[in-house]
């Protein structure tokens, strides 16, 4: 399993203390089935506790995930300022995930 950031993710994850090792227990909680939604075409949402909070109280992460291959972290939220995606949102972020969980191991080498 190959789990890539988006830069946008990174500078938010960074801000927010955000650790590589929540994200990946997110990961194998996600290749598990334990997702908080499935909005389809590959894309899930998953909360993520940060700073020994509960999972209910800390963040929102949308992931492009294709099982047992690669997870792309595509856009995180924190509960308090914001409830869900939007429509809108939801569509985009589809359409990304289509791109990304699609590229081959080569495509994306040259890519990183």
């Amino acid at each position: 399993m190959r789990i890539f950031k988006t830069k946008i993710f990174t500078r938010w994850a960074n801000k927010e203390h955000l650790k590589d090792s929540a994200l990946i227990s997110a990961v194998e909680e996600v290749q598990n089935g334990l997702v908080d939604a499935n909005y389809g075409g590959n894309v899930f949402k998953k909360r993520i506790g940060i700073n020994n909070q509960g999972k209910s109280g800390s963040v929102r992460t949308i992931v492009g995930f294709k099982s047992n291959n690669k997870t792309f972290f595509l856009y995180a939220f924190k509960k308090g300022t914001k409830s869900n995606i939007t429509n809108e949102e939801k569509k985009a972020l589809k359409e990304v995930a289509k791109d990304y969980v699609t590229l081959t191991d080569k495509k994306l080498n040259i890519a990183i």
